[in-house]
Formats: structure tokens, C-alpha cells, sequence
């Protein structure tokens, strides 16, 4: 990094308050009290080797400058900070080196934890929680107990991405084109393996419809919506041709059944082994191998061709009795609905697409009343689609016209066309119709759907919390009593799973060994290991009471700080990180463990920040910027400050070593504003003398152009404009119009003082308080120049008076015939008569208006006169 002239000592003032505020614990929260409180949050760290890079302070400066800002506004603040310690990094880095994960793991805290200080974060330090911790994990074994008592936790065979490389199982996400994405092996397969899930699909109505209780984007709202996929529609039985067996189908729109031309199995449904037939067998196996190595990402990517394989066989189409093709493809997921679907490829695009794939019948049966030309050669399908063709259908009861391209997709609602007893019903009205027929021939069923699948819980590692419960040959799965937490994991030394694919605690051959707790024979120790998500899901219910060794929160301390007021965190944790931290809240809150239905009141994501060459940060591409190198360069309430000025937080944007430099500049300006500059030799001389930095700073005097003088109304004026802009941007989370009024603010004060004027002390000292939660230590040594004792931290925010804001004058602009023709200072207030007189009696209005009539006067009070005359 470019080395840039130091404006002010930071180098001695940011360790002094740093150290001040670590032994007097000036953050400290209180458990109560007469004061307001505010519980704000960071989405806390996995702390990973590589530290810090400069993006990552970037919410947690945002909260430490509100934290700071509630604390003068009178509020008890919540600020605390911990680690999400458990981590497949960290087990990985033990398989390669033989370095225990604790080991590797209390490091990398240790670097975090300096880093994060060095920036003068406020955090109340005395609730620090580590995931790692067994005073932590006993409760998040005890959640888990609760889980699995309330019929909530399950175990099941599952199909999972395993790994061979990483000897892990990876998350859908991880897989891409059937390689790892983690490690980039190519020998990952598809294998069932025994897991535990959790049982999220029993609350996802609760965690859509409470929704509304919370104040988040609406963005964040629809990817929580999304990911839970709720959708109504009705359950349609097919029967299989020449066969009892039967399809059950899902579909939303039931009333486009006539319109079914094929159906398609996804090539993991049960039936396609029983319904293939010996002609299609060695295609339909092919297919089924092929998809197995592929991704749910890239069966679903919507842009990928449609593939596919005939099975041979035929269903009966329920309403009409036709006999349409079974086909598989990869496109239809097992995961989803029934894992089988009707097709109807004139109003399902990714229908439509696999039929023009195959030349499969497009048969429309939902029409509309209005023409749409635009699509007669729509590019989207790759050739012209000609003129729609006109139905004739009965709607309310009087014949009328409503159309329908014959060689198109359209997915909208519409009429019913060609469909027999719901012809001519608009869609909503025909999806009741066929839906109570199906039912009342046993046909079919209204019914509700999800994407939301329940949450695989289990994970084929050692570094995770253990699975508090064993398995017995005579009672089964069987909990550990509450008294038996926390299960610790066992000393190992060798954390490569084995050669069977089980979890690595399969080979600590003594601990598995255990006592049933129900019949007292021996039993085993499940040799799965709780997620990463797991000790994320309740962390900021354990900062309420860090300590406790008789619950995971006590209850009086819950019902005082919940729900936390502002929750601030990366957009990458919007769907499943808050979606599983909910369900957790929403069960303890069902067995009356916590007192609110949701955890996070307010939600804010911070953007991305991003290298100087505008790409994301990464070691790959050698664009990290280490923030202890920016902190040593310019000091950490630069790097604060800059991170706020770059841009709105929700921003991306791109890091910018001129930008710091201008921002260090600035606060090297707000230190000479304070200081005597005569004093500065007398310091310079005590540093290079080695004097301690305590005294060597006591030795900067306050400067003389600071005087116990009432201010002029002019100075009061911009004072209290400051005072206003800053309290309202902060309110909005504005962080960078924030400083750039502060900015302006010293300008004007600077401009003053080299013009001869003071700067009244009442005014330095407020100006100051607006300052010292973007840059608290220099805030911290400034107030102390200023001759305060206590600390700035708890000195009460300034307020404005409104009545200093209003103006006296303003600017009236005179226009005839719509064109200027001056402008002009008048009275505040003025009344659209008394402007229009004086408009009217302004000389240069008069030169444009005499001789003609004046027709019309439009006034915009305060603002504006227009004269339109001919």
C-alpha cells in the first residue's frame, strides 16, 4: 500500500482508548434498568485462516457506529460478538497436517478477535461465545433434545453428493457438472446414506405468514417465500395403461388437465423401474445413470436443453380418458411435489420446450380475450408463430371470441378452451370446478405444496457437535438424558473418515460404547455430527446470558432484550442461515422457552466490498487488501470512517487507496480544528524521546481559536443544520451523507476561523459528539482536550432546535411565459398575493408584460412566480 503523510498521531491515540476501554469495560451492557434497549447484532464470523480482509468489517462498523449512537441517545445497548467456530476448513487443515481443529480453530479466534479490536469495535467483550465451546454446545445438544422430543428430528436413508476426495457430503450447490466445486474432484457419486433431518416442513405456513411481523426488504421477504415454495393446487391420480398402478400427480393449474399431452417421471420415481418397457429398458437405464451424476442446480438450470427417454409405457388422462406417453427427464425432480408431473406444453414453458424437443402434441385449452400480435414472431421461440386462432366460448352467459396461439407457450390465466365440462370458466373459477369433480370421483384432491423439503441435518464429520443420543438393538434411537450434556468428542488423531464412506467417529471404537439410558444394555453413539448451522441458529439468545450453567437463557433476561431490535449481515446468509435460525426460535417459542414469535425485528444486508481491480477479493486473484496494513497506514477511525463514506451500505463497491487518503485527510483536519498547532512541537519532541503515549499527548494543547463564546446565528445556524442532517441520516442508516455533512461542516468552520472568527467551545463540543461514533478514539482524545473526565461514549447526543432551521429569506424565481426573468430575496412566508404584487412590480418582469394583458399568475409560495401574458 502506498505510504501517505500521517495527519495526526493515531498510532498513540487509538491503542491508548483501546486500552482504556477494555479495563474499564466501558461497553458493558446492564441486564435491565429504567433506560430503553436496543439489541444489535452482527451475523457473527467463521474465523478462517486467512483473518480479515477489508470487506468484512464493513456491518460491523455500520452497527458499532448505531450501537454508539443508541448508547448517547439513552438506549442500553446490546453489542456483542463471537465465533462460528465449527467448520469443515478447520477438520479439513486437520486431515492434511495432523493439527487438532481446536488447535487450528483457537488461532484463527485469536487473529479475528485482534483484528476486530484493533478497529475499536464496541462490543461487550464479557459475552464473547465460541460455538467450540462445550458450555456452548451443551445447549445447542439441549435444542437439539427438545427437536427430537417434539417428533421434530428423524432419521432417514437419504441420497447425498459424496464426496470421494473430500471424503465429505456436499450440499447441492457444491456440485457442479458431477465435480466438486470445493476441491474440484471429480469422483463424486450419489449415494444413500443414513442421516438426520429436521422437521421444518411442519412450520413453513408459520414461517411464511410471519413474515409480516418483521421489518425486513421486501427482497429478503420473497427469497424466504421462494425458498419455501408455498403453492395450491390439487393432487390428479393417473392410471397407468395395462396396469393397476397409478401416478399421482401435483399440478397448480388443474384446470389446464385437457390440455395434458405427456407425463414425465423424474428418473429416481419407483414406478420407472415397474413401467419401463424391455424395448425402452437399456435408453431409460442410460438416461437414469447419466442424470445421477448431475446436480439438482443442473437438472433445474432453466437455460440447459431438455433431454429425455420414452419408457414405453402410457397413463390415462382422468378427465378425457386419452392415453398420453410416460417419459423421464431430469428436468422433474423426485424432491419436489409427487416427483412425477402432467405435462402441458401450450402453458408450461419448460414443458413447451421439451415438446418441440420431441415433437410431442402442443394442445392449448386456456384462451384469451385480447390478441397479443407482438408474439406472432416471437423470438423467444426461435421462429414465427403465426396469427392466434379464434374460439367461440360462452362467458357469462353471451358467446364470445377469445383466442389462443396454436404453436406457442402461454403460461397466463385466461378462459377454459376445448375442456369439456369447464369451458368458457375463467381459471380461478375452473380450477374449483375440476377439483371438486375430481374429488367427488376419487380422482383427485385440492391440496398445498412446498418446495421446502426438511433440513438435513446430519454431517459426515468429526468437527461438529456430537448427536446427543445412541442407538440401542432392543429400544432403538434413544436420547441422552439432559444431565449427560454436554457429549464431548473424542480425542482422535486421525480425522479421515473410513474407507466405508461412515463418519469419522466410527473409528473411536471406545467412545462409541454407551449405556441405553432407557434399559441400561449397551448401545452405540450416533457417529453423525450436527452442521455448522446448528450453533448459528441460537447464538444471539446465548449473548443474552453467556454465563448461565443451568439454561441456554434465563427467562427474564430473554423477555428483556428480545427480539434483537437490528440484525446486519451479508446477503449470502438471506435464505438459510435466518430460515433455520426462525424455525429453532419458533419451537422454543412453542414450549415457551423464549418469549417472541421471530428473533430479528429489523434485518439489513451490507454490500459487497470489492478489490480495486473491481473483481470480488481472493487469494487467486492477489486483490486481498489486509486491513492490518490499512490500519497501520492510516489508522483504524480511517478505515471506519471510509468503509461508511464509499457508498449507501447495501452497495457493492470498489475499494479505493485514494479514497482512504482523502477520508485520512479529513480527520487530520478535524484534529487541527482542535488543537494548538504551536503545541505540536513540544509533542513531536516527547515522542521522539521516547515518552510513554499517555503523556506524550498531554502535551497537545487545545487550540486558541476554541474560546468560551456564545456562537453567531449564523454558526448556531450551521451548527444545528449539522446537528439535524447527522441525526436523521443515522436513523436512515445513511452513514455516508452523514460524514459528507460533517465534511462540509469543518469547511465552513475552517473558512471562519482563517477569516478571523472563533469557534465557540459550545460548538466544537457538540460538533464533536457527532463525530465520535465514526471515529471514536479520536473522538475520545478530542473531548478529552476539551477538559471531559468521562468518557464520550455515554455523553448525551446533541439536539437541534427547529426554530434556527427556519429561513428568513428565500429565493423566489420571477418567470414570464415560462422564461426566467430574475430572481429575487423576499420574505419567508410570503402569502400568493403579496408575491404576486411584487412579481408584478419587479422591473424586469415589468419590461416583458408591458403592453400586454396578464392572463393567468401561477405562485408556488416560496418558490416561484409565473406570469403568463399576451
Amino acid at each position: 500500500m502506498a505510504t501517505t503523510r500521517k495527519q495526526y498521531p493515531f498510532d498513540l491515540i487509538e491503542p491508548k482508548w483501546q486500552g482504556h476501554w477494555e479495563a474499564n469495560k466501558t461497553f458493558r451492557a446492564s441486564d435491565g434498568g429504567a433506560k430503553p434497549k436496543f439489541y444489535i447484532l452482527d451475523m457473527f464470523p467463521y474465523p478462517s485462516g486467512a483473518g480479515l480482509h477489508v470487506g468484512h468489517p464493513e456491518g460491523y462498523t455500520a452497527t458499532d457506529i448505531l450501537a454508539r449512537y443508541k448508547r448517547m441517545r439513552g438506549f442500553n445497548v446490546l453489542h456483542p460478538m463471537g465465533w462460528d467456530a465449527f467448520g469443515l476448513p478447520a477438520e479439513q487443515y486437520a486431515i492434511e497436517t495432523g493439527t487438532h481443529p481446536a488447535q487450528t480453530t483457537a488461532k484463527n479466534i485469536a487473529t479475528f478477535k485482534r483484528q476486530i479490536q484493533m478497529l475499536g469495535f464496541s462490543y461487550d467483550w464479557d459475552r464473547e461465545v465460541d460455538t467450540t465451546d462445550p458450555e456452548y454446545f451443551k445447549w445447542t445438544q439441549w435444542i437439539f433434545l427438545q427437536l427430537f422430543k417434539k417428533g421434530l428430528a428423524y432419521e432417514r436413508e437419504v441420497p447425498v453428493w459424496w464426496c470421494e476426495g473430500c471424503k465429505a457430503v456436499l450440499a447441492n450447490e457444491e456440485v457442479k457438472d458431477g465435480k466438486c466445486d470445493r476441491k474440484g474432484h471429480s469422483n463424486v457419486v450419489r449415494r444413500p446414506m443414513r442421516q438426520w433431518l429436521l422437521k421444518i416442513t411442519a412450520y413453513a405456513d408459520r414461517l411464511l405468514e410471519d413474515l409480516k411481523l418483521v421489518d425486513w426488504t421486501e427482497s429478503i421477504k420473497e427469497m424466504q417465500r421462494n425458498w419455501i415454495g408455498r403453492s395450491e393446487g390439487a393432487e390428479v391420480v393417473f392410471q397407468i395403461s395395462n396396469s393397476e398402478s397409478q401416478i399421482t400427480v401435483f399440478t397448480t393449474r388443474p384446470d389446464t388437465l385437457f390440455g395434458a399431452t405427456y407425463m414425465v417421471l423424474a428418473p429416481e420415481h419407483p414406478l420407472v423401474e415397474k413401467v419401463t418397457t424391455d424395448a425402452q429398458r437399456a435408453a431409460v437405464n442410460a438416461y437414469r445413470e447419466a442424470a445421477s451424476k448431475k446436480s439438482e442446480l443442473d437438472r433445474t438450470d432453466l437455460a440447459k436443453e431438455k433431454t429425455g427417454v420414452f419408457t414405453g409405457a402410457y397413463a390415462v388422462n382422468p378427465v378425457n380418458g386419452e392415453k398420453i406417453p410416460i417419459w423421464i427427464a431430469d428436468y422433474v425432480m423426485i424432491s419436489y411435489g409427487t416427483g412425477a408431473i402432467m405435462a402441458v406444453p401450450a402453458h408450461d414453458e419448460r414443458d413447451f420446450e421439451f415438446a418441440k424437443q420431441f415433437d410431442l402434441p402442443i394442445k392449448p385449452v386456456v384462451a384469451y380475450r385480447e390478441m397479443v400480435k407482438a408474439r406472432q414472431h416471437d423470438p423467444k421461440f426461435g421462429y414465427a408463430v403465426g396469427l392466434p386462432t379464434e374460439f367461440k366460448t360462452v362467458i357469462d352467459g353471451v358467446e364470445t371470441s377469445v383466442f389462443a396461439f396454436i404453436n406457442a407457450c402461454e403460461s397466463g390465466e385466461g378462459y377454459s378452451v376445448n375442456s369439456g365440462l369447464i369451458t368458457g370458466l375463467p381459471t380461478p373459477e375452473a380450477k374449483r370446478k375440476i377439483t371438486a369433480w375430481l374429488e367427488e370421483r376419487g380422482l383427485g384432491k385440492k391440496a398445498i405444496n412446498y418446495k421446502l423439503r426438511d433440513w438435513l441435518f446430519s454431517r459426515q464429520r468429526y468437527w461438529g457437535e456430537p448427536i446427543p443420543v445412541v442407538h440401542c438393538a432392543k429400544c432403538g434411537v434413544v436420547p441422552l438424558p439432559e444431565t449427560a450434556l454436554p457429549l464431548m468428542l473424542p480425542e482422535m488423531k486421525d480425522y479421515t473418515p473410513p474407507a466405508s464412506g461412515e463418519p469419522p467417529l466410527a473409528k473411536a471404537t471406545e467412545w462409541l460404547k454407551a449405556t441405553c439410558p432407557t434399559c441400561g444394555g449397551p448401545a452405540m453413539r450416533e457417529t453423525n455430527t450436527m452442521p455448522q448451522w446448528a450453533g448459528s441458529c441460537w447464538y444471539y439468545l446465548r449473548f443474552i446470558d453467556p454465563k448461565n450453567p443451568q439454561a441456554f437463557v434465563a427467562k427474564d433476561k430473554e423477555k428483556y432484550w428480545m427480539p434483537v431490535d437490528l440484525y446486519v449481515g451479508g446477503a449470502e446468509h438471506a435464505v438459510l442461515h435466518l430460515l433455520y435460525a426462525r424455525f429453532w426460535h419458533k419451537v422454543l417459542f412453542d414450549l415457551g422457552h423464549v418469549s417472541t414469535p421471530e428473533p430479528f425485528l429489523k434485518l439489513v444486508n451490507q454490500g459487497m466490498i470489492l478489490g480495486e481491480d473491481g473483481q470480488k477479493m481472493s487469494k487467486s486473484r492477489g486483490n486481498v487488501i489486509n486491513p492490518d496494513e490499512v490500519v497501520r497506514e492510516f489508522g483504524a477511525d480511517s478505515m471506519r470512517l471510509y468503509e461508511m463514506f464509499m457508498g449507501p451500505l447495501a452497495d457493492t463497491k470498489p475499494w479505493s487507496t485514494e479514497g482512504i487518503q482523502g477520508v485520512h485527510r479529513f480527520l487530520g483536519r478535524v484534529w487541527r480544528l482542535f488543537v494548538d498547532e504551536n503545541s505540536m512541537e513540544e509533542f513531536e519532541q516527547a515522542v521522539a524521546a521516547g515518552t510513554p503515549a499517555e503523556q506524550a499527548l498531554a502535551a497537545v494543547k487545545l487550540s486558541p481559536a476554541i474560546r468560551d463564546v456564545e456562537p453567531t446565528p449564523d454558526q448556531l445556524k450551521l451548527l444545528h443544520a449539522t446537528i439535524k442532517a447527522v441525526t436523521d441520516d443515522l436513523d436512515a442508516m445513511g452513514f455516508n451523507t452523514a460524514i459528507s455533512r460533517m465534511m462540509e461542516c469543518v469547511n465552513e468552520v475552517m473558512r471562519g476561523i482563517a477569516a478571523g472568527r472563533s469557534f465557540p467551545k459550545r460548538m466544537a463540543e457538540q460538533f464533536l459528539l457527532l463525530t465520535a461514533p465514526f471515529a471514536p478514539h479520536l473522538g475520545e482524545q478530542l473531548w478529552q482536550l476539551l477538559g471531559h473526565q468521562e468518557s464520550v461514549a455515554y455523553a448525551p447526543w446533541p439536539a437541534y432546535d427547529s426554530a434556527l432551521l427556519v429561513a428568513k429569506e428565500v429565493e423566489v424565481v420571477f418567470q414570464v411565459n415560462g422564461k426566467l426573468r430574475d430572481r429575487v430575496k423576499v420574505a419567508a412566508g410570503l402569502s400568493q398575493a403579496e408575491l404576486e404584487k411584487v412579481a408584478l412590480a419587479n422591473d424586469k418582469v415589468r419590461q416583458h408584460t408591458t403592453g400586454k394583458t396578464v392572463r393567468k399568475v401561477v405562485v408556488v409560495p416560496d418558490k416561484l412566480v409565473n406570469i403568463v401574458a399576451a
